[in-house]
C-alpha cells in the first residue's frame, strides 16, 4: 500500500511522534492508521511526543573540536530541568550530536528552517535533471517530490541517519532519549566551523575520520 503525505501528517497529528516515526509505523502497519498508533505506543514514541509541548527552556551548550582543531561544532540543546540537564544519559546524547553535526554537516536543525527559495531552487535543478533524462514533464513532477527528501535527508540533522545507528535517524534517536529520560528535549541551534571553509584546499574526509574516532 502506497503511504501518502497526508497519511503521514494525519498519524503525526494523532500521536504527535516525528515525521519519520509516523512514515515508519505506517509501513510497518501496511497503511493502518490504528495498527500504526499502536506500533508508536508500544515503541514508546507516541509518549515521548506527548512531552514535546512541554517547555525546554535548561540543558546545555557542548563542544566538539575534531582533527587537531580542523572542525569545530557548539550546539545548545535544551531540557526541562537542570537535574535532567545534569543526567549521564542526556550530556552523551547531545556530545553525539555534535559529532553528527562535525561528521555530516547539515545546514539546518529540521526542513521547517530551510528557507522557501532554498526549497524552490532546489526543486528547479532537480526537474531540470529528470527533464535532461529525456522524462516527459508529469513524470519529472513526480521524480522531484521524491528527490526533495533526499535533500532533506541531506541538509537538515534530523532527518539524516544517525552516525552510530545508520538504521535510525537523528529524530528517532532524539525521540527515544525523550522517551528514556522522560523530560522533552529540544536540539535548538549549532554553528559548525570547518578550517579554511570557502577557500581552496584538497579534498578531505571528515566524515570518515570523525567515525574511526567513535569506534
Amino acid at each position: 500500500m502506497e503511504i501518502t503525505a497526508g497519511m503521514v501528517k494525519d498519524l503525526r497529528e494523532r500521536t504527535g511522534a516525528g515525521m519519520m516515526d509516523c512514515k515508519k509505523a505506517l509501513m510497518e502497519t501496511n497503511g493502518d492508521v490504528e495498527k500504526a498508533i499502536e506500533y508508536l505506543r508500544e515503541k514508546g514514541l507516541a509518549k515521548a511526543a506527548k512531552k514535546a509541548g512541554r517547555l525546554a527552556s535548561e540543558g546545555i551548550v557542548d563542544a566538539y573540536i575534531h582533527g587537531n582543531g580542523r572542525i569545530g561544532v557548539l550546539v545548545e540543546v535544551n531540557i526541562e530541568t537542570d537535574f535532567a540537564a545534569k543526567n549521564q544519559e542526556f550530556r552523551t546524547f547531545v556530545k553525539d550530536i555534535a559529532m553528527q553535526i562535525a561528521a555530516m554537516s547539515p545546514r539546518y536543525v529540521r526542513r521547517e528552517e530551510v528557507p522557501a527559495e532554498e526549497i524552490e531552487k532546489e526543486r528547479e535543478i532537480l526537474k531540470a535533471q529528470a527533464m535532461n533524462e529525456g522524462k516527459p514533464e508529469h513524470i519529472a513532477e513526480k521524480i522531484v517530490a521524491g528527490r526533495i527528501d533526499k535533500f532533506f535527508n541531506e541538509v537538515c540533522l534530523l532527518e539524516q541517519p544517525f552516525i552510530k545507528d545508520s538504521d535510525k535517524t537523528v529524530e528517532q534517536v532524539l525521540q527515544e532519549k525523550i522517551a528514556q529520560i522522560g523530560e522533552n528535549i529540544n536540539i535548538r541551534r549549532f554553528v559548525r566551523f570547518e578550517m579554511g571553509e570557502g577557500l581552496e584546499k584538497k579534498e578531505e574526509n571528515f566524515a570518515e575520520e570523525v567515525m574511526k574516532q567513535i569506534k
